[in-house]
């Protein structure tokens, strides 16, 4: 039963990440005709986020799937995945989220979700 929470959340995140890295050409577009900094600046966050969900996926995944991992190292990856998610989460509620766009909206609800499967892989 944890494995099956811990990899339902590092999928979840997994195609959250690449759903950050496949538009980042569009989303940048999206600002207008802003100055050659302020284009590189966004466009390295934007990928900069997305190739964090795709690590803590893949972290979440190897440590899952790897019999070499002791269970108290495993636990301690889901749990600071989960809060590094949590706080993702948050951050994205405080500004994203608080624009019209409903990708932003969803943010905070895919890392809640995902970080609270991986707190309960932690636990079970």
């Amino acid at each position: 039963m944890s494995e099956g929470f811990a990899i339902t959340a590092a999928v979840l995140v997994l195609l959250w990440g690449i759903s950050h890295l496949i538009p980042t050409r569009q989303v940048v577009a999206g600002f207008g005709d802003i100055g050659p900094d302020n284009r590189h600046v966004i466009t390295m966050e934007w990928v900069a986020e997305g190739l964090a969900f795709v690590f803590v996926a893949v972290l979440v995944a190897s440590v899952t799937w790897s019999s070499a991992v002791p269970p108290a190292a495993e636990d301690l990856v889901y749990r600071m995945s989960a809060g590094f998610l949590l706080v993702v989460g948050a951050w994205t509620a405080m500004t994203g989220a608080r624009t019209g766009v409903i990708w932003f909206k969803l943010c905070p609800v895919i890392m809640a979700i995902s970080a609270g499967l991986l707190i309960a892989a932690s636990v079970v």
